[in-house]
């Protein structure tokens, strides 16, 4: 398992948190469905937090929509942790916030 910490690490000058994080989820989670939306603009009125290396990077808030078969049998609080753990490191590195919809296939497709 990759976690994002590890990825960050490694990342290639001008890769974007977003792009970090498709990464990380993409290879942790095989999703069906990854729709990541930075919502940042929408909390521009937020006091800037220091944090890390990336202090005053504009992408601190995500919207994620993932349907992945890894979620299956698991809660929904153990699959908002799980997303949580993958994400660790941007989260103590500027992410503040993800708002989370996390689906099984079978959900995805009784939803539709």
């Amino acid at each position: 398992m990759t976690s994002l910490s590890e990825s960050t690490a490694c990342s290639a000058p001008g890769v974007t948190r977003a792009q970090r994080v498709r990464k990380v989820l993409e290879t942790a989670l095989f999703p069906t469905r990854l729709d990541i939306q930075d919502e940042s603009h929408r909390h521009a009125h937020h006091v800037e937090q220091t944090r890390g290396p990336h202090a005053g990077a504009t992408e601190t808030h995500f919207r994620l929509y993932i349907v992945s078969p890894t979620f299956e049998g698991m809660s929904r609080v153990a699959r908002s942790r799980k997303v949580h753990e993958l994400l660790a490191g941007e989260l103590a590195d500027g992410l503040h916030a993800l708002a989370l919809t996390l689906r099984t296939p079978a959900e995805e497709e009784a939803a539709a």
